[in-house]
């Protein structure tokens, strides 16, 4: 009998113990999500003082094949003429490991070219690190996808 209680108490334990990094895997998870979702509306607004904030310093961006720096981004961010209409989530996942998340999705950005209205949908991938109690965006890429 002292045996089974002392199993009943182990199992329980552990339990407790896997449902409390659950927990904090899931709190992590959806502090991403929601950054990734400032992030879009940062995008969609070319408001380049949110992402200063959401980037780190050391950001490193790979667009069309491309190397881009913090620096270089927001300075096209900064000067482009307000085009896109929507960028719009389709599909996301993260996955946390300690301090450090990973973002995979897609997305559809509608814009404007030309005078018409258009639409490219793209695959990405986000890399976050929490530095300080704060998460960042340490790297990304994005590339279109064929319609």
């Amino acid at each position: 009998m002292r045996t089974i209680r002392l199993l009943l108490v182990l199992v329980c334990a552990t339990s407790l113990s896997g449902s409390a990094q659950e927990a904090g895997e899931s709190d992590a998870a959806r502090a991403v999500r929601v950054l990734e979702g400032e992030r879009v509306k940062a995008q969609s607004r070319n408001d380049n003082h949110a992402l200063d904030l959401i980037f780190d310093n050391a950001l490193v961006y790979i667009e069309y094949g491309k190397l881009v720096t913090k620096g270089d981004y927001l300075s096209r961010i900064k000067s482009a003429k307000p085009q896109l209409q929507q960028i719009a989530p389709e599909a996301l996942t993260v996955r946390t490991v300690e301090n450090t998340a990973i973002v995979v999705g897609t997305y559809r950005e509608t814009y404007v070219k030309d005078g018409k209205s258009s639409s490219k949908r793209w695959r990405f991938v986000d890399t976050w690190v929490k530095k300080q109690g704060s998460w960042m965006l340490v790297a990304a890429a994005a590339v279109p996808l064929s319609k």
